[in-house]
């Protein structure tokens, strides 16, 4: 494989990781009682941030796997 077809794979991978990321918070967000982007901006809850954090983190993770295999 030359370079530019690597860059490509790269950048195509990462753009399905980020909009699996995105998808999956939403589902997330509206299955949670509380909105949740609310509680973290305006009323500055760090826990929630932290619980949120961590879900980006672990969700990241499984979908780094699942592209690397």
């Amino acid at each position: 494989m030359n370079i530019g077809q690597l860059v490509i794979n790269s950048l195509v991978f990462s753009a399905v990781g980020i909009a699996v990321l995105f998808v999956a918070y939403f589902i997330v967000e509206k299955i949670t009682p509380e909105n949740t982007w609310k509680k973290i901006t305006q009323e500055n809850n760090v826990a929630v941030a932290i619980v949120f954090a961590a879900l980006i983190i672990g969700i990241s993770m499984i979908i780094s796997a699942a592209i690397h295999g």
